[in-house]
């Protein structure tokens, strides 16, 4: 998730904690906000922004082995857990991804280690790829793994410098719009819509009428789509 604090903020006091899947996510008592779904982090992140948003695109081709890579917008990093899942579809279908992820709060080491421990019993594969995403060197291009450029930006997206018409995928994951209402206006989805390729998508968990309503304005066309476990809807948006 990120934040938009313009001076470097302290990172919040955490608590990982175990949704209903078996999966970890974080809470955050100061928002009282998790990161994820308690009814299952790794299955909303799957539903979200891997069916309804990556896949769709590898099956057209994009990213393919003909292509060049597929261009990847995440609004907030996180615990790393969308980029994890996208590098190991990625790597199924034998595609290529250049991922840029903002966040300007890194998890501490410690909570780095607690997600660890709590990944290495439901996702013991993944655990030595948490560990190097998040040591991963910031502002710079880092092959995490093959055909995986990871790019983490310590920038808030009000005031991040996006290329034009350059991503293909947007994961918008940041806070709900109650816990972070800047994130959320016309003004960031007109920017994110410039930032974006023709024919790109921007997926997100939200389903808020007025979210709808701001994309359409800034120039995306939405639809909704059913949501994971424990909610009925979510959002997936094309630029036109």
């Amino acid at each position: 998730m990120e934040t938009n604090d313009q001076q470097a903020p302290e990172a919040p006091k955490v608590e990982v904690r175990r949704t209903a899947d078996g999966s970890a996510t974080l809470y955050v008592p100061a928002l009282d906000e998790h990161y994820h779904s308690r009814h299952g982090a790794r299955q909303e992140s799957e539903h979200v922004f891997i069916e309804a948003g990556l896949l769709p695109l590898l099956e057209a081709g994009l990213g393919g082995p003909c292509a060049r890579p597929l261009h990847l917008l995440e609004v907030g990093l996180g615990t790393g857990l969308n980029a994890l899942l996208t590098l190991g579809r990625v790597q199924t279908a034998g595609a290529a991804v250049a991922y840029d992820a903002l966040e300007t709060v890194p998890l501490p080491p410690e909570v780095v280690a607690e997600l660890a421990a709590k990944w290495a019993t439901e996702a013991p594969e993944t655990v030595a790829l948490l560990h190097r995403l998040h040591a991963a060197p910031w502002t710079e291009t880092h092959p995490l793994a093959p055909h995986f450029f990871l790019s983490k930006l310590p920038e808030a997206l009000e005031q991040a410098a996006l290329p034009a018409a350059y991503y293909d995928l947007i994961y918008f994951d940041a806070f709900a719009p109650e816990k972070q209402p800047e994130l959320w206006t016309e003004a960031i989805f007109a920017k994110l819509c410039a930032a974006a390729a023709p024919g790109a998508v921007l997926v997100s968990y939200c389903a808020q009428g007025q979210f709808r309503r701001n994309l359409r304005a800034a120039g995306w066309r939405t639809e909704k789509l059913p949501g994971p476990p424990g909610k009925r809807e979510m959002t997936r948006a094309r630029k036109e």
